[in-house]
């Protein structure tokens, strides 16, 4: 097989196995610690300007299927891989990884030691890097990591979100657990539907069958659209999606949410939470190596509730207090919107998982409780946002 170099901003280099499309690629290299849902990770728009590296050993062993998918493409800007299955035992699977990436023009590497370079991202911190299986002079592809541009600063979200709005319709289907268990003789159809606006910046589908399960009718809008737009759609609630970069890279939808605070409920989620915390008035911050997989243990401080949630995010949003000791109350906060309080910290780090307005009809968290890939320890957050919405007009 084809040799290929990963190297990285710092000099650090790796030698592999060429996988997937022939060529050359570049993009901050962190990496994912989920065993499973390669193929939602691969389409998720938040991995845009990423390459990512997983962690468990070997991938592709179930193959691809169009059902997994979470957008319309793959974003992510590059693969990592220690072992690369070449069969897939599945009977849902339509392709091999391997296939899958070709198709999709994806370079990727297999073959290095993926724990090696984890520790590695762990002490330095994410990077810059280079997928080559053209140029194997690893000095030559270091140089070209440390002259690709940064993610911080930049407006990744216009590069992912749609181009028009549209209407969403599909729900999870049968084979997706359900959030609610109807009362007897209870149809979907007798449930309230609620309108919601969805902003796009890097949404990914499963969010948007989770919503409509708990009987919302959803318009997605793009995220450049500005807040008289969504108000004259007349929308009874509104979604802030997930996406990739910094989100001080996305000053127009951080205007767009000061006039939207207040007028009617609102739900983030990812690069949503983020941009929340910026119309209100908090700062956000670059992580060492970002949160990345399905197992991140995170906390609900009203409940002391512990979930094991799906992550993917390389900023985070700092509250002006810290998290609060055992016993303590929540840490809130005045804003120019009124009260914020914190929800929801990180066991494993500290930082801000979940916040909610006391004062307005607003809440956000940072990880993603539509749990693909990932658990489904968090999926009654859609039910709070319609119980958030039944409360408000009431």
């Amino acid at each position: 097989m084809k040799k290929a170099i990963l190297a990285l901003a710092d000099g650090t280099w790796f030698e592999g196995r060429a996988l997937g499309a022939e060529g050359e690629t570049g993009g901050e290299v962190v990496f994912n610690t989920a065993m499973t849902g390669y193929q939602e990770v691969l389409t998720d728009p938040s991995y845009r300007g990423q390459i990512v590296t997983m962690t468990c050993p070997h991938i592709g062993n179930y193959g691809v299927t169009p059902e997994d998918i979470e957008s319309t493409r793959i974003w992510a800007e590059g693969f990592v891989v220690k072992e690369s299955s070449r069969l897939a035992s599945n009977w849902r699977s339509k392709a091999t990884l391997q296939e899958y990436l070709q198709a999709a023009n994806i370079v990727a590497i297999e073959g290095i030691d993926t724990r090696a370079l984890t520790t590695h991202l762990r002490e330095k911190g994410a990077q810059p890097g280079v997928i080559s299986h053209i140029d194997l002079d690893p000095r030559r592809l270091a140089d070209k990591a440390r002259k690709a541009p940064s993610i911080i600063g930049r407006d990744l979200a216009a590069t992912v979100t749609c181009e028009r709005r549209y209407t969403w319709t599909a729900g999870t289907g049968d084979w997706a657990p359900k959030l609610t268990i109807p009362a007897p003789g209870a149809t979907q159809a007798a449930r309230k539907t609620w309108r919601v606006v969805a902003y796009d910046f890097g949404v990914k589908q499963n969010i948007l069958r989770r919503l409509v399960d708990v009987g919302c009718e959803v318009t997605v809008v793009p995220a450049s659209t500005p807040a008289k737009d969504v108000l004259a759609l007349n929308p009874q609630g509104l979604f802030l999606s997930n996406g990739p970069g910094d989100p001080e890279g996305v000053p127009y939808a951080m205007d767009a949410l000061r006039e939207l605070i207040g007028r009617l409920p609102i739900f983030g989620i990812c690069l949503g939470h983020q941009l929340l915390g910026l119309a209100l008035g908090f700062s956000t911050y670059k992580l060492k190596f970002g949160h990345h997989g399905a197992n991140h243990p995170v906390i609900d401080l009203r409940t002391r509730k512990v979930e094991i949630t799906s992550q993917n995010h390389n900023f985070a949003v700092r509250f002006p207090i810290g998290a609060p000791a055992e016993g303590q109350d929540m840490p809130i906060v005045g804003t120019p919107f009124g009260r914020v309080q914190l929800t929801h910290t990180s066991l494993n780090d500290g930082s801000v998982e979940g916040m909610m307005c006391l004062d307005r009809p607003v809440f956000s968290v940072q990880y993603h409780p539509e749990a693909a890939p990932g658990p489904h320890d968090s999926a009654y957050l859609f039910e709070q946002f319609v119980a958030l919405m039944e409360t408000h007009y009431a």
